[in-house]
């Protein structure tokens, strides 16, 4: 792979994401020998351009990123590496390098989710499901599975999106009470991969 990718000034972009989210982390540069170093290792390598020498990620912190695949783009002079991170990706301590990029749908459900169980504001549906407590969170999860069973058999598309959506909303509502992330999910959906 390596000898077909094109470094620019000896070096090439790469961008690293968390392979379970999808995450922007940061953006290093390799070249050739440490991206040697990373597919042999398994464990990023980068080049630091500052410094003007390699640099292993976390080997000074312990924040590591254990490397799951890395993928050139189409033109060959950039790379996507997707990391199962063992901390922060910044150097500020930061998740990652990038602060304002908007979470994924899903990941902003839940967090707005998580605010709610937490202050229960007045007015909220969420807050109110939350404070009805589990039993009427699993029997709204089971009204919404089957309204996407009905749907699904004798409905139209656009109804079937709109079950679905409600059936994920009250999913993620009885994670957040039960403290079961989206992640968690990811990786039991991972280990089962085959």
């Amino acid at each position: 792979m390596i000898e077909t990718l094109k470094f620019v000034d000896g070096l090439i972009p790469a961008i690293v994401c968390d392979a379970r989210t999808g995450e922007v982390l940061t953006l290093a540069y390799m070249n050739a020998e440490s991206l040697r170093r990373t597919i042999d290792s398994g464990e990023t390598w980068f080049w630091s351009r500052s410094r003007q020498e390699l640099w292993h990620k976390g080997a000074t912190s312990g924040n590591t990123q254990r490397v799951v695949h890395i993928a050139p783009d189409c033109d060959r002079d950039a790379l996507v590496v997707s990391v199962i991170p063992a901390g922060p990706a910044c150097h500020t301590g930061a998740r990652s390098c990038f602060a304002d990029v908007p979470p994924r749908t899903l990941d902003k459900l839940y967090a707005t989710l998580q605010a709610r169980f937490e202050k229960r504001p007045e007015g909220s549906y969420s807050a109110k499901l939350f404070n009805a407590g589990r039993d009427k969170i699993l029997k709204k999860v089971n009204e919404e599975a089957t309204e996407v069973v009905i749907a699904a058999s004798h409905e139209s598309r656009e109804r079937l999106v709109s079950e679905l959506a409600d059936l994920v909303f009250h999913v993620s509502a009885l994670m957040v009470n039960e403290a079961v992330s989206w992640r968690d999910v990811e990786d039991e959906l991972a280990r089962r991969e085959r």
